[in-house]
């Protein structure tokens, strides 16, 4: 059940202390005997809070020398591009890491405006430093400092190789177990300088400027132009606030900033559906303020802090489930909008994506790729050309230029918006419209994610299942058509477990973060089959597991 504000402004007993939450970055010693205060990559980095010990100077110094000793280790000494987002801990884990970086003789490249960076101009930046490089000793790689779309408490760090995609779990493995020996050894191998020294050794980048001015070669920009279409782009308080200024100013666009603030209280924004400040722009309750005006715009989008993901707000339908548009952004570029793009690319999706992917692929004849749970899978792909197109259920995609090249090999969410943009300019017709025609070809699916609870060894051993675990042989009334614990794509273990049938299926993750595992859902036979094949996932994990 929702939280009662839920979608409603924040008032002041929701905001966070600023001064507080900084003081306790550098005041708070983590305890490295305590699992919960250990460095600990996700999907997305290492993740946490200065308040209870999860993110703090002594998190951040050991990381960033870890991933010093890391580059060094790979033969990686060219360049690093470090970017931050806004949330209140990423400038001081930004400057921490400067220390650290400059002290072990990395060549630092930070934003020539001493402002913010969003995490896709970070793996344009790297990407574009090593064309036609890739493999050779000097290769550039990157840090962005960013919890992502995570409350204003938390904070996040993460470390993208020179294939300028998140690192994969081979890296951050060996780069978490590191920084851990370093917090138990109470830092001593860390190198540092003061920052003074460190911010005056480290080169300033165009970040922006590189990416405003290449966006042309990745989406259409003049059709957009051409059509007039009035777009409200909403940076929710992140990263992206300069960025889509200078898009418009650059480019000529009809777009409006919808809310040009950065306050790393977030006091403006409107509460997530557990009462949270949250900027998640796939949320109707934390987009609620720009739900609102959608009848002012032709297209309205909204980003999160480090801008990686996207929300697409059209005047007929609202907040777009980003299933939906992910269905629709394949259809309209894998159907003829890009011809430039060689034969043959394929198409990713993660496997707690909706199937209604699958459908459309199956219907302009792509192959299609369906990965486990993170982006990183999909940077191969991306990189070499072979993947024209990769997203996930999370609101996150990136795909190739028109000549078929890489863009990005993280996800980004400015290009996605710009291509909702693009899709309205050059058919006539909003996101919206288009998966409505989607629906009446395909079905109309309902999806949903619910939590379960699962203690520790549970979890555990829900991430280790086999196939031959499953006893049951239909789900929800309908034979049981596969059991998965690996990606169909790729072979990769999905460290859980996925069951399909005809017309449904789930999958259910541990999460790593609480005492729960997650049980996505869908079903073409609408909400009240969705729940009897929710009912019955419970029910088939709780026999698994015992």
């Amino acid at each position: 059940m929702s939280h009662p504000r839920a979608g409603t402004v924040a008032l002041p007993q929701d905001l966070v202390d600023v001064a507080h939450l900084v003081t306790a970055y550098y005041t708070t010693a983590p305890d490295p005997d305590d699992v919960a205060q250990e460095v600990a990559f996700g999907t997305s980095g290492h993740r946490g809070s200065s308040l209870t010990g999860s993110f703090n100077e002594a998190h951040i110094a050991a990381t960033t020398q870890a991933i010093c000793e890391y580059r060094a280790g790979q033969g990686i000494d060219g360049p690093l591009f470090i970017g931050r987002d806004t949330h209140a801990l990423s400038e001081p884990a930004w400057a921490t890491a400067l220390e650290v970086l400059v002290a072990n003789d990395v060549t630092v490249l930070v934003d020539d405006r001493d402002a913010y960076t969003p995490t896709p101009a970070v793996s344009h930046a790297i990407l574009r430093a090593n064309r036609g490089a890739a493999g050779r000793r000097g290769d550039a790689d990157g840090i962005v400092v960013t919890p992502s779309h995570n409350p204003p408490s938390d904070g996040g760090f993460k470390y993208n190789p020179p294939h300028g995609g998140p690192a994969d779990s081979d890296a951050t493995k060996v780069i978490a177990a590191r920084a851990n020996e370093l917090l138990k050894a109470d830092l001593d191998g860390v190198r540092r300088v003061p920052f003074a020294r460190a911010r005056a050794a480290a080169q300033g980048y165009d970040f922006m400027g590189t990416y405003v001015d290449d966006l042309p070669n990745v989406v259409d920009l003049a059709a957009i132009k051409r059509a007039g279409v009035r777009i409200g782009a909403d940076p929710m308080g992140g990263a992206s606030v300069h960025y889509w200024s200078e898009i418009a100013e650059r480019h000529d666009l009809d777009l409006t900033v919808v809310n040009p603030l950065v306050d790393p209280t977030w006091r403006f924004m409107t509460l997530d559906g557990d009462g949270k400040i949250r900027m998640d722009c796939s949320s109707p309750n934390a987009m609620a303020s720009l739900i609102a005006q959608k009848e002012k715009y032709d297209l309205a989008t909204g980003n999160d802090a480090d801008s990686d993901r996207h929300g697409i707000v059209t005047p007929d339908a609202g907040l777009m489930n980003p299933n939906h548009y992910l269905a629709v952004a394949i259809g309209y570029l894998m159907g003829g909008a890009r011809p430039g793009w060689p034969t043959g690319v394929r198409v990713g999706k993660t496997l707690v994506s909706s199937s209604m992917i699958d459908r459309v692929a199956a219907d302009v004849g792509a192959t299609l790729e369906e990965v486990p749970v993170g982006f990183k899978w999909f940077v191969p792909g991306l990189l070499d050309g072979t993947c024209a197109f990769g997203g996930e259920e999370s609101a996150g995609a990136s795909f190739l230029r028109f000549d078929g090249t890489v863009w990005s090999t993280d996800k980004d969410g400015l290009l996605l918006c710009l291509l909702a943009a693009e899709i309205t300019a050059r058919t006539g017709r909003s996101p919206s419209a288009h998966y409505a025609d989607l629906v009446a070809k395909h079905g109309d699916p309902a999806y949903a994610r619910v939590d379960a609870p699962a203690d520790r060894e549970q979890k555990a051993k829900l991430a280790a299942l086999t196939p031959d675990a499953v006893s049951a042989t239909e789900l929800a009334g309908e034979p049981i058509t596969a059991k998965l614990t690996e990606a169909p794509g790729n072979g990769a273990a999905i460290g859980g477990l996925k069951v399909t049938t005809e017309s449904a299926w789930f999958a259910a993750r541990p999460s790593g973060t609480e005492d729960v595992y997650k049980i996505y859902a869908e079903s073409f036979r609408g909400p009240d089959h969705l729940r009897q094949v929710q009912d019955a996932a419970r029910e088939v994990v709780g026999s698994a597991l015992g």
